[in-house]
């Protein structure tokens, strides 16, 4: 984009104003300065009696010139351009009484141009700024130990790390964009993983009604218990105080499932002024990993009805409890959690922030498919523990144990969990 006009003959294309338009945009833009500034412009000799001048606006940032490093000087000036110069010159405060009567001026003499300035100026800076970052780093160990059939203890541990960037952009007033990408890496064997984008979807907010669409989370209503993981389809919830929840799509592969399955689900869930809130949910799914869990092999069905009750005692204190029961599965075809949380750590936002629980948990593999479970692991059952404090401000340190047995065998199993998380 180009504002300043040269040589002066040309200002007869404009307003007779113009002539001190200019005048004071140099003024403004040079006064009190010693004309240092280098030329960008390969066109603007340093014998031209614009040289000094038109070096120094482009230092101040009130000029600019062409793509190709020229200043074109011989062009015409449109009156937007010359407004650009004007604003620019209007957010000066170093200027004199004398320099500053003049820019009024000019600001009432490019009053219509101004406004609409102002309104793309602020269009743009919408826009600058409606892409945010967020995310963390987080450091996790952890060590394992299950008795297998023999009697005999085996040992894992594991030192990793992800590193999490979440963007989130703003559409219009209603829709919004994110994703989520993840890198991923272990300490112990010095193994980098690929960044890989594992959430992408739009989001519209509307009074007591929310649409997504895409690769997004799906983190079911009993705490996690069915679910936490990513699916790609669609998600719409509506209501208030009783929210219901549309689920249809794919389920992506993770742990020990090999191969993506058709999802459909449906969620209630009432969480008003009440101490109390619960609901309650149902999950059809299908996959060749879900024979696992039938006796002859071959049911590849999923059908999960799950439900949740939860007492707020007051800000600090909450007991709830889940469950779940898949009624295609033929063994562990059903979990279950009951915890007691207290403190007021969230997210680590607030520096010596602090909670903790107690849990006793049985997550039957067949109705907790993908569940949340950092201590206690699929296919076990028994007490699990765990603390939260924020060291820093978003800075985070967890710790869980669980102590417990397997569900088939009733083997010894227990885990060792730390964490500490960087938000930012």
């Amino acid at each position: 984009m180009f504002t300043v006009l040269f040589p002066k003959e040309e200002f007869l294309i404009m307003k007779k104003t113009l002539v001190s338009a200019l005048t004071t945009a140099l003024v403004v833009g040079a006064a009190s300065t010693t004309f240092a500034a280098s030329n960008p412009f390969s066109d603007v000799p340093a014998d031209h009696w614009a040289y000094d001048a038109v070096s120094q606006l482009a230092a101040d940032g009130v000029i600019e010139g062409y793509g190709d490093s020229t200043f074109q000087g011989n062009k015409n000036i449109t009156r937007y351009e010359m407004a650009q110069m004007v604003a620019k010159a209007m957010a000066k405060t170093d200027v004199s009484a004398a320099d500053k009567a003049m820019i009024d001026k000019l600001a009432a003499e490019f009053a219509d141009e101004l406004n609409n300035l102002g309104v793309r100026v602020a269009n743009l800076e919408k826009h600058a700024d409606n892409v945010k970052f967020t995310g963390k780093l987080e450091y996790t160990y952890t060590s394992t130990r299950m008795e297998d059939a023999s009697g005999k203890t085996n040992k894992k541990n594991a030192d990793e790390y992800v590193f999490r960037l979440e963007p989130t952009a703003e559409v219009n007033e209603h829709w919004d964009v994110h994703a989520r990408l993840d890198g991923n890496g272990t300490m112990n064997d010095d193994k980098t993983g690929s960044v890989e984008l594992k959430r992408a979807w739009a989001q519209g907010n509307y009074k007591n009604f929310t649409v997504k669409l895409g690769k997004q989370e799906l983190y079911t209503n009993e705490h996690g218990l069915v679910l936490d993981s990513t699916f790609s389809g669609a998600n719409l919830t509506f209501g208030k105080d009783l929210q219901t929840t549309l689920l249809a799509g794919r389920l992506s592969k993770e742990g020990d499932y090999k191969d993506v399955a058709n999802f459909q689900g449906i969620n209630l869930q009432y969480d008003g002024a009440s101490k109390l809130y619960g609901g309650a949910g149902y999950y059809h799914m299908n996959s060749d990993d879900f024979a696992a869990y039938s006796n002859d092999g071959k049911e590849d069905n999923a059908d999960i009805w799950s439900a949740n009750l939860g007492y707020k005692f007051d800000a600090k204190n909450t007991l709830w409890g889940s469950y779940a029961n898949n009624t295609k599965a033929d063994f562990q075809d059903n979990a279950w959690q009951i915890e007691y949380d207290y403190g007021t750590y969230h997210d680590a936002a607030d520096k010596g922030s602090w909670g903790w629980y107690g849990a006793y948990r049985r997550l039957g593999a067949g109705a907790s498919l993908m569940g949340t479970y950092d201590g206690v692991q699929r296919g076990t059952k028994g007490w699990e523990i765990g603390a939260q404090y924020a060291i820093f401000k978003n800075v985070g340190l967890l710790a869980k144990y669980f102590d417990g047995k397997t569900i088939d065998g009733d083997q010894d199993a227990s885990k060792l969990f730390g964490r500490v998380e960087f938000f930012f």
